[in-house]
């Protein structure tokens, strides 16, 4: 099962409740007796209270819900990771990004914990795009210097420093402070600039779904 393969990955969904509140809804509707073996606890309960998420607003899911709906739409193609995501797309969730490898998830979810008590924000699973592109950016900027320190210099954050003063000075604070023993900083840097490349314009909510 892909999805078994995907364990240690963190994955960026972008939702569309319009067309999950008819197309995910109804799959739910159709299919109780599949999705009902991927739920905890109560599963006839857990379906309902789904259900009538969806049918409000797919983003009304906890992180909890949505997993079990990653796990069932994995578990349909289970040879076929593209066809999973196209069908999660069709449903109402646009699997859009992902970040491989145990030490490049683990390594962004500490700067990512680490900026929320910088910025005094926190950052849940499901953000405001806007909020997640500021975190994106402070990224960017502490990747950058710390790539300079190692006489691997870019020119990427010479880009957008003017133009995001404050946040260019958090990450210098902080990189002064802590600095950087992370070996995967260009890995990172890619991995932020892509992520904001893909969300600079998106005005809705951004899901980080963390699986393992």
């Amino acid at each position: 099962m892909w999805y078994k393969a995907m364990a240690e990955e963190l994955y960026f969904i972008k939702t569309n409740p319009n067309i999950a509140k008819i197309n995910l809804y109804n799959k739910l509707c159709r299919e109780e007796e599949n999705i009902i073996t991927f739920l905890q606890a109560d599963p006839k309960v857990s379906l309902e209270i789904i259900k009538k998420k969806v049918k409000d607003s797919v983003e009304n899911l906890s992180k909890e819900e949505l997993s079990s709906i990653f796990t069932w739409f994995s578990s349909i193609y289970p040879a076929d990771r593209e066809e999973a995501k196209t069908q999660l797309f069709i449903h109402g969730l646009d699997l859009f990004y992902e970040i491989p490898k145990t030490q490049n998830v683990q390594t962004f979810r500490e700067m990512l914990s680490a900026y929320e008590n910088y910025s005094k924000q926190k950052l849940d699973f499901m953000v405001d795009a806007q909020n997640f592109n500021q975190f994106l950016l402070y990224g960017l900027f502490f990747t950058d210097i710390s790539l300079k320190e190692k006489g691997n210099s870019t020119t990427l954050s010479h880009y957008l420093k003017t133009d995001y003063p404050l946040l260019y000075a958090l990450a210098e604070d902080q990189f002064q402070k802590k600095g950087s023993d992370q070996d995967n900083d260009l890995a990172l840097q890619r991995y932020f600039g892509e992520l904001y490349d893909l969300t600079k314009f998106y005005k809705g909510s951004i899901i980080q779904l963390h699986t393992s």
